[in-house]
Protein backbone atom coordinates (compact mmCIF):
# COMPACT_ATOMS: atom_id res chain seq x y z
CA UNK A 1 0.00 0.00 0.00
CA UNK A 2 1.79 3.43 -0.95
CA UNK A 3 0.54 7.06 0.42
CA UNK A 4 -0.10 10.05 -0.86
CA UNK A 5 2.15 13.48 0.86
CA UNK A 6 -1.02 13.58 3.12
CA UNK A 7 -0.31 10.01 4.77
CA UNK A 8 -3.77 8.92 3.30
CA UNK A 9 -3.53 5.51 1.27
CA UNK A 10 -3.77 6.16 -3.03
CA UNK A 11 -6.61 5.10 -4.82
CA UNK A 12 -6.49 1.69 -5.41
CA UNK A 13 -7.31 0.14 -1.89
CA UNK A 14 -10.50 -1.22 -1.72
CA UNK A 15 -13.18 -1.84 1.25
CA UNK A 16 -12.94 -5.51 0.69
CA UNK A 17 -9.94 -5.33 2.66
CA UNK A 18 -12.16 -4.45 5.93
CA UNK A 19 -11.06 -6.48 8.82
CA UNK A 20 -13.65 -9.26 9.50
CA UNK A 21 -13.35 -7.60 13.01
CA UNK A 22 -13.13 -3.79 14.69
CA UNK A 23 -13.53 -2.32 17.96
CA UNK A 24 -17.01 -0.36 18.04
CA UNK A 25 -16.90 2.58 20.72
CA UNK A 26 -20.56 3.17 20.88
CA UNK A 27 -21.11 4.41 24.59
CA UNK A 28 -17.23 4.23 25.35
CA UNK A 29 -17.30 7.96 26.64
CA UNK A 30 -15.06 7.90 29.07
CA UNK A 31 -12.45 9.51 27.71
CA UNK A 32 -9.39 7.77 29.63
CA UNK A 33 -10.88 4.44 29.00
CA UNK A 34 -11.97 4.86 25.73
CA UNK A 35 -8.24 6.13 24.33
CA UNK A 36 -6.73 2.89 26.48
CA UNK A 37 -9.70 0.95 24.81
CA UNK A 38 -8.55 1.98 21.14
CA UNK A 39 -4.82 1.68 21.88
CA UNK A 40 -4.76 -1.89 23.16
CA UNK A 41 -6.98 -3.15 20.97
CA UNK A 42 -4.81 -1.49 17.96
CA UNK A 43 -1.56 -3.09 20.00
CA UNK A 44 -3.51 -6.69 20.54
CA UNK A 45 -4.21 -6.98 16.25
CA UNK A 46 -7.23 -5.14 15.95
CA UNK A 47 -6.94 -3.04 12.32
CA UNK A 48 -10.41 -1.62 12.34
CA UNK A 49 -11.79 0.87 15.02
CA UNK A 50 -15.54 2.80 14.75
CA UNK A 51 -16.83 5.81 15.91
CA UNK A 52 -19.20 8.56 15.63
CA UNK A 53 -19.98 12.14 15.72
CA UNK A 54 -22.94 11.50 18.28
CA UNK A 55 -20.65 9.40 20.39
CA UNK A 56 -18.66 12.36 21.27
CA UNK A 57 -15.75 10.31 21.83
CA UNK A 58 -13.79 11.18 18.26
CA UNK A 59 -11.13 12.84 19.94
CA UNK A 60 -10.64 10.00 22.76
CA UNK A 61 -10.35 7.82 19.33
CA UNK A 62 -8.30 9.62 18.20
CA UNK A 63 -5.63 9.89 21.03
CA UNK A 64 -5.47 6.14 21.52
CA UNK A 65 -4.57 5.68 17.51
CA UNK A 66 -2.14 8.38 18.50
CA UNK A 67 -0.81 6.21 21.03
CA UNK A 68 -0.82 3.07 19.47
CA UNK A 69 2.47 1.69 17.98
CA UNK A 70 0.80 0.81 15.03
CA UNK A 71 0.95 3.05 11.63
CA UNK A 72 -2.22 4.99 11.11
CA UNK A 73 -1.88 3.76 7.21
CA UNK A 74 -2.51 0.42 8.08
CA UNK A 75 -5.67 0.98 10.63
CA UNK A 76 -9.40 1.12 8.95
CA UNK A 77 -10.80 4.74 10.79
CA UNK A 78 -14.72 4.98 10.68
CA UNK A 79 -17.03 7.19 11.58
CA UNK A 80 -20.60 8.44 10.86
CA UNK A 81 -22.12 12.06 10.43
CA UNK A 82 -24.95 12.71 12.71
CA UNK A 83 -28.79 13.45 11.41
CA UNK A 84 -28.27 16.94 12.14
CA UNK A 85 -25.44 17.33 9.45
CA UNK A 86 -26.61 16.00 6.68
CA UNK A 87 -27.34 19.10 4.52
CA UNK A 88 -24.24 19.58 2.37
CA UNK A 89 -22.55 22.08 4.24
CA UNK A 90 -23.26 20.94 7.23
CA UNK A 91 -21.65 17.07 5.99
CA UNK A 92 -18.68 19.36 4.75
CA UNK A 93 -17.89 20.83 7.78
CA UNK A 94 -18.71 18.93 10.17
CA UNK A 95 -16.51 16.05 8.77
CA UNK A 96 -13.92 18.94 9.07
CA UNK A 97 -14.43 19.07 12.56
CA UNK A 98 -14.56 15.31 12.99
CA UNK A 99 -11.30 14.76 11.28
CA UNK A 100 -9.99 17.73 13.55
CA UNK A 101 -11.13 16.00 16.88
CA UNK A 102 -9.94 12.23 15.35
CA UNK A 103 -6.37 14.17 14.72
CA UNK A 104 -6.04 12.69 11.62
CA UNK A 105 -6.07 13.51 7.65
CA UNK A 106 -8.59 11.63 6.32
CA UNK A 107 -11.10 8.63 7.07
CA UNK A 108 -11.25 5.42 5.39
CA UNK A 109 -15.08 4.98 5.95
CA UNK A 110 -18.07 8.08 6.69
CA UNK A 111 -21.47 6.68 7.53
CA UNK A 112 -24.72 8.41 6.82
CA UNK A 113 -25.47 7.48 10.75
CA UNK A 114 -29.63 7.41 9.67
CA UNK A 115 -31.83 7.29 6.80
CA UNK A 116 -33.63 10.56 8.62
CA UNK A 117 -35.96 12.96 6.63
CA UNK A 118 -33.46 15.44 6.60
CA UNK A 119 -31.33 12.80 4.36
CA UNK A 120 -31.12 13.10 0.59
CA UNK A 121 -29.31 10.93 -1.64
CA UNK A 122 -28.30 13.31 -3.93
CA UNK A 123 -27.22 16.48 -1.83
CA UNK A 124 -26.00 15.02 1.16
CA UNK A 125 -23.79 12.16 -0.64
CA UNK A 126 -22.69 14.98 -3.17
CA UNK A 127 -20.92 16.58 -0.05
CA UNK A 128 -19.35 12.79 0.57
CA UNK A 129 -18.32 12.73 -3.35
CA UNK A 130 -17.06 15.74 -2.69
CA UNK A 131 -14.62 14.91 0.62
CA UNK A 132 -13.70 12.24 -1.50
CA UNK A 133 -12.28 14.28 -4.41
CA UNK A 134 -10.45 16.39 -1.17
CA UNK A 135 -8.92 13.40 0.15
CA UNK A 136 -10.72 13.32 3.30
CA UNK A 137 -12.68 10.24 3.09
CA UNK A 138 -12.07 7.32 1.36
CA UNK A 139 -15.22 5.23 1.26
CA UNK A 140 -18.87 5.74 1.75
CA UNK A 141 -21.12 3.74 4.09
CA UNK A 142 -24.69 3.84 4.90
CA UNK A 143 -25.95 3.13 8.38
CA UNK A 144 -29.27 1.44 9.51
CA UNK A 145 -30.48 1.27 6.24
CA UNK A 146 -32.78 -1.45 5.15
CA UNK A 147 -32.43 -3.39 1.05
CA UNK A 148 -35.54 -1.06 -0.08
CA UNK A 149 -33.56 1.99 1.14
CA UNK A 150 -30.70 1.13 -0.55
CA UNK A 151 -32.09 0.77 -3.69
CA UNK A 152 -33.36 4.09 -3.57
CA UNK A 153 -30.50 5.69 -2.56
CA UNK A 154 -28.24 3.53 -5.37
CA UNK A 155 -30.95 5.03 -8.33
CA UNK A 156 -29.58 8.28 -7.51
CA UNK A 157 -26.23 8.36 -5.55
CA UNK A 158 -23.32 10.70 -7.24
CA UNK A 159 -21.17 7.84 -5.14
CA UNK A 160 -20.26 4.04 -4.94
CA UNK A 161 -21.88 2.85 -1.44
CA UNK A 162 -19.23 0.77 -0.29
CA UNK A 163 -20.72 -0.52 3.30
CA UNK A 164 -23.63 -0.97 5.27
CA UNK A 165 -23.91 -1.14 9.30
CA UNK A 166 -26.52 -2.26 10.79
CA UNK A 167 -27.53 -4.33 13.96
CA UNK A 168 -26.42 -7.88 13.19
CA UNK A 169 -26.38 -11.03 15.95
CA UNK A 170 -28.03 -14.61 15.90
CA UNK A 171 -30.72 -12.61 17.47
CA UNK A 172 -31.34 -10.49 14.23
CA UNK A 173 -29.98 -12.05 11.61
CA UNK A 174 -30.40 -9.64 8.66
CA UNK A 175 -30.92 -12.14 5.96
CA UNK A 176 -32.36 -10.27 3.46
CA UNK A 177 -29.40 -7.69 3.83
CA UNK A 178 -26.80 -9.86 4.19
CA UNK A 179 -28.09 -11.15 0.46
CA UNK A 180 -28.36 -7.56 -0.98
CA UNK A 181 -25.10 -7.33 0.52
CA UNK A 182 -23.52 -10.16 -1.09
CA UNK A 183 -24.99 -9.24 -4.33
CA UNK A 184 -24.11 -5.60 -4.98
CA UNK A 185 -20.38 -6.11 -3.62
CA UNK A 186 -21.12 -4.38 -0.23
CA UNK A 187 -19.36 -4.48 2.58
CA UNK A 188 -21.93 -5.30 5.75
CA UNK A 189 -20.91 -4.62 8.99
CA UNK A 190 -22.46 -5.56 12.96
CA UNK A 191 -22.70 -3.95 15.24
CA UNK A 192 -24.50 -4.72 18.58
CA UNK A 193 -22.83 -7.63 17.36
CA UNK A 194 -23.10 -9.64 21.02
CA UNK A 195 -26.87 -8.58 21.16
CA UNK A 196 -25.67 -6.38 24.47
CA UNK A 197 -24.68 -9.73 26.25
CA UNK A 198 -28.05 -11.76 25.09
CA UNK A 199 -25.62 -14.18 23.42
CA UNK A 200 -24.54 -15.56 26.49
CA UNK A 201 -28.05 -16.54 26.78
CA UNK A 202 -28.78 -18.37 24.21
CA UNK A 203 -29.06 -22.55 24.42
CA UNK A 204 -27.46 -23.08 21.01
CA UNK A 205 -24.64 -21.01 21.05
CA UNK A 206 -23.53 -21.99 24.66
CA UNK A 207 -23.25 -26.07 23.19
CA UNK A 208 -20.96 -24.72 20.88
CA UNK A 209 -18.98 -22.35 23.12
CA UNK A 210 -18.54 -25.52 24.96
CA UNK A 211 -17.49 -28.02 22.26
CA UNK A 212 -14.83 -25.62 21.39
CA UNK A 213 -14.05 -24.87 24.62
CA UNK A 214 -14.76 -20.36 24.04
CA UNK A 215 -17.22 -17.66 25.40
CA UNK A 216 -20.59 -17.65 23.60
CA UNK A 217 -19.45 -14.50 22.52
CA UNK A 218 -16.84 -15.97 20.27
CA UNK A 219 -19.18 -18.46 18.86
CA UNK A 220 -21.15 -15.43 17.90
CA UNK A 221 -18.34 -13.54 15.92
CA UNK A 222 -17.70 -16.16 14.11
CA UNK A 223 -20.68 -17.08 13.22
CA UNK A 224 -20.89 -13.90 11.24
CA UNK A 225 -17.62 -13.90 10.12
CA UNK A 226 -18.54 -17.34 8.41
CA UNK A 227 -21.55 -15.36 6.38
CA UNK A 228 -18.94 -12.74 5.84
CA UNK A 229 -20.34 -10.03 7.77
CA UNK A 230 -17.01 -7.71 9.45
CA UNK A 231 -17.98 -7.21 13.07
CA UNK A 232 -17.16 -4.10 15.57
CA UNK A 233 -18.42 -5.44 19.36
CA UNK A 234 -17.37 -2.42 21.95
CA UNK A 235 -15.09 -3.60 24.75
CA UNK A 236 -13.70 -1.44 27.32
CA UNK A 237 -11.52 -4.10 29.07
CA UNK A 238 -8.60 -5.91 28.30
CA UNK A 239 -10.39 -9.25 29.28
CA UNK A 240 -13.48 -8.90 26.99
CA UNK A 241 -10.59 -7.41 24.26
CA UNK A 242 -8.81 -9.86 24.06
CA UNK A 243 -11.71 -12.81 24.24
CA UNK A 244 -13.46 -10.82 21.44
CA UNK A 245 -10.17 -10.95 19.16
CA UNK A 246 -9.65 -14.59 19.55
CA UNK A 247 -12.68 -14.91 17.72
CA UNK A 248 -10.92 -14.23 14.38
CA UNK A 249 -8.75 -18.07 14.79
CA UNK A 250 -12.36 -19.77 15.57
CA UNK A 251 -13.91 -21.75 13.03
CA UNK A 252 -17.24 -23.10 12.58
CA UNK A 253 -18.52 -26.14 11.27
CA UNK A 254 -21.23 -26.17 8.32
CA UNK A 255 -23.29 -27.90 10.90
CA UNK A 256 -22.86 -25.40 13.85
CA UNK A 257 -23.68 -22.15 11.42
CA UNK A 258 -26.52 -23.91 10.26
CA UNK A 259 -27.53 -24.44 13.58
CA UNK A 260 -27.23 -21.01 14.54
CA UNK A 261 -28.81 -19.95 11.35
CA UNK A 262 -32.31 -21.78 12.06
CA UNK A 263 -32.30 -19.59 15.59
CA UNK A 264 -36.17 -18.48 15.40
CA UNK A 265 -36.06 -15.60 16.98
CA UNK A 266 -35.99 -12.12 16.34
CA UNK A 267 -34.94 -9.29 18.68
CA UNK A 268 -34.23 -5.66 17.61
CA UNK A 269 -32.11 -4.04 20.51
CA UNK A 270 -31.53 -0.57 18.51
CA UNK A 271 -35.31 0.81 17.46
CA UNK A 272 -35.03 4.66 18.02
CA UNK A 273 -38.57 6.76 16.87
CA UNK A 274 -36.42 8.18 14.05
CA UNK A 275 -35.30 4.34 13.00
CA UNK A 276 -37.27 3.35 9.42
CA UNK A 277 -40.58 2.66 9.50
CA UNK A 278 -39.88 -0.56 7.00
CA UNK A 279 -37.82 -2.55 9.16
Amino acid sequence: MTADSTGAPQSGRTIQSLPPLGLGTWQNDDSDQCSESVKQALELGYRHIDTAQIYRNEAAVGAGIEQAAVDREDIVLATKVWNDNLAHDDVISSTEESLDRLGVAYVDLLYVHWPVDSFDPETTLSAFAELQERGLIKHVGLSNFTPELLDAVQETAPVEIDAVQVECHPLLQQDALREYCARHDIELVAYSPLARGDVFDIPELTNIADAHGVSEAQVSLAWLDAHDVCSIPKATGRDHIVDNFAATSLSLTQEQVATIDAIDHEKRLVDPSFAPSSW
